[in-house]
């Protein structure tokens, strides 16, 4: 039992330090173009289709609150904007303006930079396992969430 416990420890610490050095590099990325991190994070999640912020923190793993409020601060830059939801009449969906896509493609470059950088590190195919271990994982994570009762 306690090497399972030492799997789940080193699991977590190593994400918890690969989550700071995410933030740091999305940081160094998003900082040129006049975003954070948090901002890119959240654009990023609507560049697909427009969410409402509840979809948007459960997609992120993140809360509701911290979301509405990059999202309040994104529309007041004119970097996204509130639409109407045809599901939910209170809850309106967060949408990218075209100033809100600009400032993310031009991250593009320094983007595919860094990225292949990390996938020379890795190799490609091992590049490719870790992202698959890494859904594997959340998957599993969700589905002892699911599994585990809720207060």
């Amino acid at each position: 039992m306690r090497h399972e416990q030492d799997l789940l420890s080193g699991t977590a610490l190593a994400v918890f330090k690969l989550n700071g050095q995410f933030l740091a590099l999305s940081e160094e990325l998003a900082r040129p173009v006049g975003l954070t991190a948090a901002w890119w994070q959240v654009l990023g999640a609507v560049l697909p289709e427009p969410l409402s912020v509840a979809g948007i923190a459960r997609e992120m793993g993140i809360t509701r609150q911290s979301v509405q409020r990059i999202a309040d601060l994104l529309v007041g830059d004119g970097l996204a904007e509130y639409t109407d939801n045809p599901a939910h009449r209170r809850a309106k969906l967060l949408t990218p303006t075209a100033a809100g896509r600009e400032a993310v493609a031009r991250i593009g470059p320094a983007h595919a930079v860094a990225a292949a950088r990390l996938a020379k590190a890795l190799g490609p195919e091992r590049f490719g396992g870790v992202l698959d271990a890494l859904r594997d994982l959340a998957a599993a994570m969700d589905e002892l969430d699911a599994d585990r009762p809720h207060q």
